[in-house]
């Protein structure tokens, strides 16, 4: 269970029951006491009131009209609305990119510094381009929800991402590789990717990708990707 996901089960619990002891959210998230404490200590700065009793058969207690009063952006969901922004600028239909630029440097100004350095990593893998109109997208699909943060988790961790593949012929295989950068070619994204099993780089359709997960404990070193030349980093795509 990921942090916010966590924090959000803690506020279900205290909004269904009034209040509880921190071993009986414990129990109920799967994480020790004091990581318990520290999520609850995050919520209070979040803007939820929540107070403690302590001593025996003491615990702690949501205020049931207490909201929550600052943003949780995770790094992948500002992610997303970056990529989205270069997407559609890419595709030459962002008419008001100043306007969007302008919100997305605020939403940036308002995360903690360990996330912004997060997030100024992940757009450094980050690279936007030209389809060919020759491309066929007769076979366009949906992209698994999940890729985004396993790829995160992937990518930040050094990692590799294992996921199913489904190739042009519709082959299904499993494929294990060191995720290097995310290219986008409106409206097809990709994974760019080290093959250690072909010794190349490869390129991956997501809307061809299932079951991503991260593989702990197997570490890869950052490589150049050699992109062609009308393939441009984000950051100089909105200079």
């Amino acid at each position: 269970m990921i942090v916010r996901e966590r924090q959000d089960a803690i506020v279900r619990q205290l909004r269904r029951n009034g209040s509880a002891t921190v071993d009986t959210l414990a129990q109920e998230v799967g994480v020790s006491r004091r990581t318990v404490l520290r999520d609850i200590c995050a919520l209070r700065d979040q803007g939820f009131v929540i107070y403690s009793e302590p001593g025996p058969g003491g615990g702690v207690q949501l205020d049931p009209t207490s909201v929550q009063t600052t943003a949780r952006l995770s790094v992948s969901e500002v992610f997303a609305l970056l990529i989205s922004v270069a997407a559609v600028r890419a595709a030459g239909n962002l008419p008001f990119s100043q306007l969007a630029d302008a919100g997305l440097a605020k939403i940036e100004k308002a995360l903690p510094s360990d996330k912004v350095r997060d997030l100024r990593r992940f757009l450094d893998c980050l690279h936007v381009g030209q389809l060919s109109p020759l491309q066929d997208l007769s076979d366009l699909g949906p992209i698994d929800a999940n890729l985004l943060t396993s790829f995160e988790t992937a990518f930040l961790d050094g990692v590799h991402l294992r996921f199913q593949y489904r190739d042009a012929k519709g082959r299904q295989t499993e494929r294990e590789v060191e995720p290097q950068a995310m290219l986008i070619l409106p409206p097809l994204w990709y994974v760019v990717a080290w093959d250690p099993m072909r010794h190349d780089f490869r390129h991956f359709r997501m809307d061809r990708i299932s079951c991503p997960e991260p593989v702990a404990g197997k570490g890869f070193r950052r490589r150049h990707v050699p992109f062609d030349e009308d393939v441009c980093p984000y950051k100089e795509l909105v200079a």
